[in-house]
């Protein structure tokens, strides 16, 4: 049996994107920037997917920039929103300690361009204190990027309140939708933000595809240069087939979302059944607004590398955190923002359920996992008595 519980970090595509991508590259073979019939064709269905990525968004197609992934986006946001605002003596930039490397990294990277950035730490529950990025949000600001959902421990932030509190001081917000997309309802009406980026790989669409979407009349320098594609704001060829698969696997996620009630029970069911049968465990991020599909667990004693190791030999894939992190020693700096001991931060794994995920999957975990915590804490314990 294989248990795939790690849809934070990758999606499956869904068929009907698979169906869609493949009949793309049969079909349509023009370039969307040409003029005959072969390039219209292309167009047509560009402009189709443009339409249902909107809608997923509760956003007109026109506002809509086709990038790479979240990642690509997130640089768009942020070094195009910082060089359209520097030239009108803006250089701060605001964020938290709980995003994505895709915002901290390009974020820290911009000071060498003058920029002076503010982290706001988190609150333990992982939510940040709206009171405190208004507090570091000043008239020099350029602009604030705040995550919508946590891509880790699942938490959702007051994305909507900070909405206002930026458009108060006229720096631009942007958030990055990537975990929440899919999984929860989002309009960028209500959202209150400027810029926001999303990943097709997140939610059953293909890995290489994202977009940025851009409220109309907002600045933003071009980092990719060239041709006149994206209405400037983004240059070369589109990947149309990869987008083609982004739009229908918008469509699937827009009509899935009245799923998410049975997502979190079945979420649940996993989280109550582990912290029953295995004493020593905390969930992170609880009593906070979270996704219904993830869930992030300190196991007391032992190292979340081994237990995540041990469930992959058992057929269940979980993480540690960011898939863009996998590799690195460092505890979760999610869980370090938190404020979180660095003990618990090397001792969570995160969990995180999809469409295909079943009540018998989840039981099978709960069912296996008190087997092997009892036993890497006994391995744990000798090793220390051994030192």
């Amino acid at each position: 049996m294989r248990i795939y519980l790690d849809y934070n970090a990758t999606t499956p595509p869904a068929r009907t994107v698979i169906d869609a991508i493949a009949e793309t590259l049969r079909e349509e073979i023009g370039n969307p920037s040409s003029v005959h019939a072969f390039g219209q064709r292309a167009k047509a269905v560009l402009d189709r997917a443009r339409s249902a990525t909107a809608a997923l968004l509760d956003a007109e197609g026109s506002e809509i920039v086709f990038t790479s992934g979240g990642t690509e986006a997130d640089n768009l946001a942020l070094r195009g929103g910082f060089e359209a605002a520097k030239v009108h003596g803006r250089h701060r930039i605001v964020t938290t300690g709980l995003e994505h490397e895709a915002v901290l990294n390009t974020a820290r990277a911009l000071t060498g361009q003058g920029a002076e950035l503010v982290v706001v730490p988190a609150q333990t529950n992982g939510v940040v204190d709206a009171e405190a990025v208004a507090a570091a949000v000043t008239d020099q600001t350029a602009i604030v990027s705040v995550m919508l959902a946590n891509n880790e421990v699942g938490t959702v932030q007051p994305v909507a309140e900070l909405g206002r509190i930026c458009k108060d001081r006229g720096a631009l917000l942007h958030t990055d939708a990537v975990q929440a997309a899919g999984k929860i309802p989002i309009s960028v009406k209500t959202l209150a933000v400027d810029l926001l980026s999303i990943s097709a790989h997140k939610f059953a669409g293909p890995k290489g595809v994202g977009a940025l979407w851009i409220r109309r009349g907002v600045r933003l320098a071009a980092q990719a240069t060239g041709g006149r594609q994206e209405r400037n704001r983004r240059a070369g060829t589109e990947n149309v087939p990869g987008i083609v698969g982004l739009g229908v696997a918008a469509d699937l996620a827009r009509t899935g979302l009245a799923e998410s009630a049975a997502m979190a029970s079945l979420r649940d069911r996993l989280e109550s059944g582990i912290l029953n049968a295995v004493p020593g465990t905390v969930v992170n991020g609880q009593g906070a607004p979270r996704v219904p599909n993830t869930t992030n667990i300190s196991f007391e004693g032992i190292e979340a590398e081994s237990l995540l190791i041990a469930l992959d030999l058992e057929g269940v894939a979980v993480s540690t955190g960011s898939a863009c992190s996998s590799g690195t020693l460092e505890p979760s700096h999610v869980l370090r923002a938190m404020g979180l001991p660095h003990a618990r931060a090397r001792n969570s794994l995160r969990f995180s359920l999809g469409g295909s995920t079943t009540a018998a999957e989840v039981d099978f975990v709960v069912g296996v996992l008190p087997g092997l915590v009892t036993k890497l804490r006994r391995l744990g314990r000798t090793a220390e008595a051994l030192r």
